[in-house]
């Protein structure tokens, strides 16, 4: 599956929904992809900072729990989990916790999908 985000709000998104529900109204096959859409370019750069899609990128590699994400990223883990939540909410992380043997749980970060599109409408 892909990911691609977009900047150019609702008209956007809009047009793009119509076009997917003329496609499966003709029985045509719709590939399987998740889109978030910002309202515009800054909203979008203000949630994907540079720091943050290099977090994604080493993410989509392997899973990681945070601290050891924090570590490959050379990060502090406090900053690291900040940039975690605010990706989950923006739709391209997610995260789920996992029995560490001896050491209670670990939150695990992973990305939504493994292709990653970033399109911005100036």
């Amino acid at each position: 599956m892909k990911i691609t985000v977009r900047s150019d709000g609702f008209e956007g998104y809009k047009k793009r929904a119509l076009a997917r529900a003329a496609k499966l109204a003709r029985r045509e096959p719709v590939r399987p992809e998740v889109t978030i859409t910002f309202d515009n370019p800054l909203e979008m750069l203000e949630v994907l900072t540079a720091e943050r899609i290099r977090l994604c990128e080493t993410a989509r590699r392997q899973p990681f729990s945070i601290t050891a994400l924090a570590a490959e990223l050379k990060r502090d883990p406090k900053s690291v989990r900040r940039d975690v939540l605010k990706l989950e909410a923006a739709g391209v992380l997610r995260t789920h916790d996992q029995a560490n043997p001896g050491h209670g749980r670990v939150r695990i970060v992973e990305p939504t999908a493994h292709r990653f599109e970033l399109i911005a409408s100036f």
